[in-house]
């Protein structure tokens, strides 16, 4: 029996490589990492304001989450990446705005020497879904 659903969503971007935006297995689901890529045309966020770009990337996450019937408060793990540690606080700042102190995932915020496209945050997500 497979219970293995991939999940995709014209409200995110497509994926640039061989990769699906999520996979739902049982009740858990996995969200590749997204970056700042608008959903129509595909292209990465160029402006410099970080806390904008990280915004982007959240709001394709809760369109994937949505489209799974989850949500961020049914996420239970998050991995930050990021181009320049040197940004972290905005990036926490605008994360941590999506989600209730008390039941915030687990996280871990990796610097990285690049990102797809030129992007400066990428964050992938494991959900539970009812």
């Amino acid at each position: 029996m497979n219970n293995r659903q991939i999940v995709c969503t014209s409200a995110a971007a497509a994926p640039i490589g061989p990769y699906n935006q999520a996979v739902k297995a049982g009740n858990m689901l996995f969200i590749s990492g997204q970056i700042a890529l608008d959903a129509a045309s595909g292209m990465l966020y160029d402006g410099d304001d970080i806390g904008e770009e990280t915004r982007r990337v959240m709001e394709a996450l809760q369109a994937i989450l949505t489209e799974a019937g989850s949500s961020f408060g049914q996420v239970v793990k998050s991995s930050i990446f990021l181009l320049d540690m040197s940004v972290f606080g905005a990036v926490n700042a605008v994360y941590g705005s999506y989600f209730e102190a008390e039941s915030a995932p687990a996280r871990e915020t990796i610097a990285v020497v690049g990102l797809p496209k030129g992007a400066r945050v990428e964050i992938s997500m494991i959900a539970l879904v009812d």
